[in-house]
């Protein structure tokens, strides 16, 4: 592999722009004036999201996609999951015919509900399926660009996509797994973030430890209840896409959804918290498209339906909590009780 481009300049795309350099001898980062790229290539950092970690000489960094896409062996988009289909739109006519691309954002498309590797194909093409695959798993930029120990999972329709992009991310610091099941891969990650926004609102609420549990455990459930409802396989969500990137999403001082569900617990609105935190918070979005997913698929999902009431309803935090707690009895785990006799 002679180079990589990466798509999207914020955070996440510089972190792994710093990741990859240690890797491929050429690296280039795609983004916009917007973003401060002119201020990158001037003082060699990413001071706006990622202050403090130098960038790597062999990275170039372009306001040109065709300039950055040429030769190009892999393309990383690590744009919002709202902005994939407008970037992907953009550098189509531009993207090598045989690079492979690794999404690594973590959402649905708003509009229609689509998983991001369904949004690729829809504007690339069928085509593009085999040479597609997402990365995913507790991840946070801040700690890869300064290579603390980090595992994450690669998932793709075809094996040696995701053995050339393991390949890629691979080091020392950033260990990366492989795994068949795009589906839950892209589910795992992005519905995380809905019940990192709850974890946030508790947190504000000043609810404690017994709380915070609660909530990852039935999450993990409700993950699990609508993944396999859109295509995953149950036990990915047990894995670093699903069970690890929910434990660091709803804990973890860098987290954009924990953050903003604070601000909203403390009674910010959404659109003050989303002001506050400054950076794209995936949960907002993915609640509301989970929420209409949830109902035409006839999927139970309290907590999203809680957090969207609260987000978009106006609905108070607490009231929320309550309403969660007062739900009819139910069994924990209702295929075990229906198996055991007296139960």
């Amino acid at each position: 592999m002679k180079k990589i481009c990466i798509l999207g300049a914020g955070s996440w795309g510089t972190a792994q722009a710093v990741l990859l350099c240690k890797n491929v001898p050429a690296v280039c980062l795609w983004g916009r004036i917007e973003d401060g790229l002119e201020d990158m290539a001037r003082f060699r950092e990413n001071r706006r999201f990622l202050p403090g970690v130098s960038l790597p000489e062999n990275l170039a960094l372009m306001l040109d996609p065709e300039e950055a896409l040429q030769g190009s062996d892999l393309v990383v988009c690590a744009v919002p999951s709202q902005a994939l289909r407008r970037v992907l739109l953009q550098i189509k006519d531009f993207l090598p015919p045989d690079a492979r691309l690794v999404n690594t954002a973590k959402g649905l498309e708003i509009e229609t509900g689509m998983r991001l590797s369904q949004v690729a194909q829809d504007v690339l093409g069928e085509a593009i399926r085999y040479r597609f695959a997402v990365l995913s798993g507790p991840s946070h930029a801040e700690e890869v660009a300064r290579e603390i120990p980090t595992a994450v999972t690669v998932a793709a329709y075809r094996r040696d996509t995701a053995i050339y992009v393991q390949d890629a991310f691979m080091s020392p610091m950033f260990r990366v797994y492989t795994n068949p099941d795009v589906a839950g891969v892209e589910l795992g990650g992005a519905l995380k973030n809905i019940i990192a926004l709850a974890a946030g609102i508790v947190d504000g609420l000043g609810y404690g430890d017994n709380t915070k549990a609660a909530l990852l455990t039935r999450g993990l459930t409700e993950i699990t209840r609508m993944g396999e409802a859109m295509g995953g396989y149950p036990r990915t969500f047990s894995g670093l896409s699903g069970m690890g990137d929910l434990v660091v999403t709803c804990s973890s001082r860098h987290s954009r959804n924990r953050l903003a569900g604070e601000l909203i617990g403390r009674g910010r609105s959404l659109e003050q918290a989303l002001a506050e935190v400054g950076m794209v918070v995936e949960g907002a979005p993915t609640t509301k498209a989970t929420h209409r997913l949830a109902g035409e698929l006839n999927v139970e999902m309290p907590i999203t339906s809680a957090c969207y009431r609260t987000l978009y309803l106006g609905q108070s935090p607490r009231e929320g909590l309550e309403i969660l707690m007062s739900r009819r009895k139910k069994h924990e785990v209702e295929e075990i009780a229906e198996k055991l006799p007296g139960w």
